[in-house]
């Protein structure tokens, strides 16, 4: 006798869930987000995509790069922090956190290319809109840190 998939109502057959598309933009955001933060923050510190011979140090954009590089410490951070987020969005690890540590470079780099350079903005709303999506994905994870009062364990 055949038991796998009945129907408690006689005449109706069982049928199986529908798979849904949108159950893939999670990943899908995640792997777009982990690639660009991977590969930027690689290229910080390797230089593999050359820069343009172009640029102008008197941009408000470039002056911000060339400051960021003369800290000695900032652009490696940021880079680093890219890689890392990047390294952990691909290996779909700790990726509340990797969206976590992202997210303040995303804001700057929105803000940098909203208000000094509008001609990279396209790809900054993409970036912020997946850390946007992302985190909405996971509010389940951050609820505990946004309680108004914890107490500690």
């Amino acid at each position: 006798m055949d038991t796998a998939l009945s129907s408690s109502t006689p005449g109706v057959e069982a049928t199986p869930k529908k798979k849904s598309f949108a159950r893939h933009l999670p990943t899908a955001a995640r792997v777009f987000m982990g690639l660009v933060f991977f590969v930027f923050g690689l290229n910080g510190f390797l230089e593999f995509i050359p820069t343009p011979k172009d640029l102008n140090p008197a941009d408000p954009a470039v002056a911000f790069g060339i400051a960021m590089k003369a800290t000695g410490f900032l652009f490696w951070l940021v880079k680093g922090t890219e890689t890392v987020a990047g390294a952990l969005l691909l290996a779909n690890r700790f990726v509340p956190l990797a969206l976590a540590i992202i997210a303040p470079v995303i804001v700057n780099i929105f803000l940098t290319h909203a208000l000094l350079a509008p001609a990279g903005l396209g790809l900054a709303v993409i970036l912020l809109a997946a850390e946007l999506f992302l985190a909405w994905s996971y509010r389940a994870v951050y609820r505990p840190m946004l309680a108004m009062r914890a107490t500690p364990s």
